[in-house]
């Protein structure tokens, strides 16, 4: 399988406020390579009509199947994130569940997640990110041990 693929990190992020979060995807994403993850952010690759729901639903799927890892930035509520998150766990993805200290916090996502980086700036963000891929990284390492994280 393609390396690439086999190190895909679906970003699950509000399509409302994704411009709003550019400097906290740009530090993921930049964190994500120095750890040779190769990002996904779905609402950057796809643009689909509102009668087009059934395709990005499997649009999504597809992504995420092909996905090792999902970070759903979750500084605004949004159900399309929880059912991203839901899905990958059902598929027995690594969920990291992100949100600003000062956003709402998402009683759904953070319980359904296995690690939490709840930040207060981006030097914060990218600090307990770099933490949370040196767990997974052991964890995608050593798979018999996914089930108790």
């Amino acid at each position: 399988m393609n390396k690439i693929l086999d190190r895909q990190a679906y970003i699950s992020v509000s399509y409302r406020l994704r411009k709003s979060l550019e400097e906290e995807l740009n530090v993921i994403t930049q964190t994500l390579a120095r750890d040779s993850y190769q990002s996904f952010v779905f609402v950057d690759r796809h643009q689909f009509l509102p009668s087009q729901e059934k395709e990005m639903m499997q649009q999504a799927m597809a992504d995420i199947d092909r996905s090792v890892i999902l970070l759903a930035e979750a500084s605004d509520k949004g159900s399309g994130i929880g059912i991203e998150v839901g899905y990958a766990k059902a598929k027995r993805k690594p969920v990291i569940y992100l949100r600003k200290m000062t956003a709402e916090h998402s009683t759904t996502v953070s319980g359904i997640s296995d690690f939490q980086i709840i930040y207060e700036d981006v030097d914060d963000l990218r600090e307990q990110l770099s933490r949370v891929l040196q767990a997974i990284q052991r964890l995608l390492t050593f798979p018999e041990q996914i089930s108790s994280y």
